[in-house]
């Protein structure tokens, strides 16, 4: 069955595109950088990770090399047909509910920035109702000048060029955002909606879910990890 794209979403370029803009040969080819040891420093060794929003497992499979339990979700079966050696389950992210829950919930790739706010609503709802007693939500949020100082661009060592195009406010605090990937035999394109969050109203969104931070995890704040409101560090 195919998916509907979402409002607001689109790409371009060679293959399969997910709804919300996403191109699944374009990130199989996606390097990984120091995400998976952010992870692994964070949480017990061995732990059972629900990573929400998996895509092609870009860090599911340096997970499960580190030793975790992944189960990795995604509302794509194209980006869960490249998943190795995790239990995978396809589902739009914000309606879950397993009935089970996990060490470790994982919401990575800027989900939290879900320019709808009924959409974030549901995400971080499911990461409380995923996470087990005394066990602690990861979650990736955007740079602090993601949507500023525009156009500009990075040349990866691995040999492609991404380029942040624009972020054109398109109203209620919301930004439609352009991405350029550039490699040496394809081109693909990226247009999504994200809402920028200060750091207050990151916690106050936590807060509404029954969450508080527990700690960031590197400086520049992208990385947090959460426990439930209530719950020892």
């Amino acid at each position: 069955m195919e998916l509907k794209m979402r409002e607001g979403y689109e790409g371009t370029g060679p293959g399969a595109i997910t709804p919300d803009g996403c191109a699944v040969e374009l990130y199989a080819r996606l390097p990984v950088y120091d995400e998976p040891d952010i992870i692994a420093a964070a949480v017990p060794a061995g732990a059972r990770i629900l990573e929400l929003g998996c895509g092609v497992g870009r860090m599911t499979h340096p997970l499960l090399e580190r030793g975790f339990t992944v189960t990795a979700v995604d509302e794509s079966p194209q980006m869960l047909e490249r998943v190795r050696g995790a239990r995978t389950i396809c589902g739009k992210v914000e309606d879950l509910d397993l009935g089970e829950t996990f060490d470790v919930v994982m919401l990575a790739s800027f989900l939290v920035h879900s320019g709808d706010t009924e959409v974030r609503r549901g995400l971080l709802h499911t990461c409380a109702r995923h996470v087990a007693d005394g066990g602690c939500v990861l979650i990736q949020r955007e740079g602090e000048e993601y949507h500023t100082d525009l156009p500009r661009e990075r040349v990866d060592p691995s040999g492609f060029t991404v380029r942040m195009v624009s972020a054109e406010p398109v109203g209620d605090g919301v930004n439609s955002v352009h991405a350029e990937y550039e490699f040496p035999d394809a081109v693909w394109t990226q247009t999504f909606l994200s809402r920028p969050l200060t750091k207050e109203q990151f916690e106050g969104a936590l807060a509404e879910a029954g969450l508080r931070v527990d700690k960031y995890l590197t400086e520049d704040r992208i990385w947090v990890r959460a426990v439930r409101v209530g719950e020892a560090a």
